[in-house]
């Protein structure tokens, strides 16, 4: 079979998206197609044409993320589908290709997606770089918490006012820890602020934001959330300056009135509240699972893109099947003041496959572990450590939303 390999123009958007969703098995509403649409928009879309119809799709949102010690192009994949008709005739191998091609020509060193069949994205380099909790409160009692919340006074706001207020702390949050992602004002109302309450797909209310601080001065925090079926209260996404402001978010919303529980389908694995929570039986983790998977294009650019916590001098024997110029030996020399990474000819002090070190890349996977799994070949002892050192983070990498 052949396919050409190109890009799907604006008339045929809606084609790809019924592929996808046949792909997903999904039924989408008229305002969740219209979400869809308008996000694929303002995206490249890569599409497999097999006789002029769509048998495959990927699309790319042009997004920045975030890295330790800074932020960096990446391309941010979704959509992924290939139609059953025509899987393992080597249509999504094609159409990573073309993003690679598009990738090294938009400087573009990252690319990253949520992982719909993880078997299938660790063979094209990805590797889970950002864990995630599902928490779950129960709010028939007050929440009983180990320290003081923020006193100040909280806020319900309008979503036609959130953005000013919230996305400066969104953005200080994106400095403190890897993997979040970057947000435009479209962005912000189609994915984060639409409730969808005026559509026929609407399963919770709308959304609802509510600030921590006074008026006139910078918020402290902010939760955005909707009240849905069984009393629930989902929350959309917290951000907190610090764990008495988390504290104040989590109390309050723990106290809406008629509601029994409190979900938050993603949280950090280092979120304060599961230590300053009194009682663990209350605040109850139900799901642990990979998030966002990384791929890294580039290696060269990437390692040396992000800032480094202790000195490491190393050689590292990097396999890459998909893209060969990443494959080989490098020498990786960082410290706190930057590193460098070039080809080396002496023995490798360590042997790792792509994703391997994309798994690492965010400090969120020790390489040690993986040593230990037998995935990593250390092959000098006390390397996989001090590569850890190097790549530590104060924060664990997070992401917490589906783009």
């Amino acid at each position: 079979m052949t396919t050409d390999i190109r890009d799907i123009p604006e008339a045929h958007v809606d084609r790809a998206l019924d592929l996808a969703y046949l792909a997903f098995h999904e039924k989408a509403g008229d305002a969740t197609r219209k979400r869809h649409r308008e996000a694929l928009l303002s995206c490249e879309r890569v599409g497999a044409y097999a006789d002029e119809e769509i048998v495959g799709f990927a699309a790319a949102h042009r997004l920045g993320l975030s890295v330790p010690g800074g932020e960096l192009p990446a391309a941010e994949l979704d959509f992924v589908s290939v139609a059953p008709t025509h899987r393992r005739r080597g249509v999504l191998t094609g159409m990573m290709g073309e993003l690679w091609r598009r990738c090294a020509a938009g400087n573009r060193p990252l690319a990253c997606l949520w992982a719909s069949e993880e078997a299938i994205y660790g063979r094209f380099g990805f590797g889970p770089a950002t864990e995630a909790y599902t928490v779950e409160i129960d709010t028939t009692r007050p929440l009983d918490l180990r320290i003081t919340p923020d006193r100040r006074p909280l806020r319900l706001i309008a979503p036609a006012d959130a953005i000013a207020m919230i996305a400066p702390l969104y953005e200080a949050g994106r400095a403190r820890r890897g993997g979040r992602l970057s947000r435009d004002e479209a962005w912000w109302r189609r994915a984060m602020l639409s409730g969808d309450e005026d559509g026929d797909d609407a399963k919770d209310g709308p959304s609802r934001i509510v600030v921590l601080g006074g008026k006139g001065e910078p918020p402290a925090g902010y939760v955005v959330y909707r009240v849905g079926e069984k009393n629930t209260v989902t929350v959309v996404e917290m951000a907190a300056a610090d764990a008495p402001a988390a504290a104040a978010l989590w109390s309050y919303l723990a106290s809406i009135d008629l509601t029994r529980k409190v979900r938050a389908w993603a949280v950090a694995a280092d979120d304060p509240l599961l230590l300053f929570a009194a009682d663990r039986d209350q605040v109850r983790v139900t799901g642990q699972w990979p998030a966002l998977w990384l791929r890294l294009v580039d290696v060269a650019q990437a390692l040396t893109a992000r800032s480094w916590a202790a000195p490491a001098d190393l050689v590292l024997e990097v396999r890459d099947a998909a893209l060969p110029a990443n494959a080989g030996r490098f020498r990786l020399t960082a410290d706190p003041s930057g590193a460098t990474y070039g080809p080396a000819d002496g023995p490798a002090d360590l042997a790792l496959d792509v994703r391997d070190l994309a798994s690492c890349y965010l400090g969120g996977t020790r390489l040690w572990r993986l040593v230990q799994a037998g995935v990593v070949e250390e092959r000098t002892p006390g390397a996989a450590r001090l590569l850890d050192a190097a790549l530590e983070t104060d924060h664990l990498p997070f992401t917490g939303e589906e783009y």
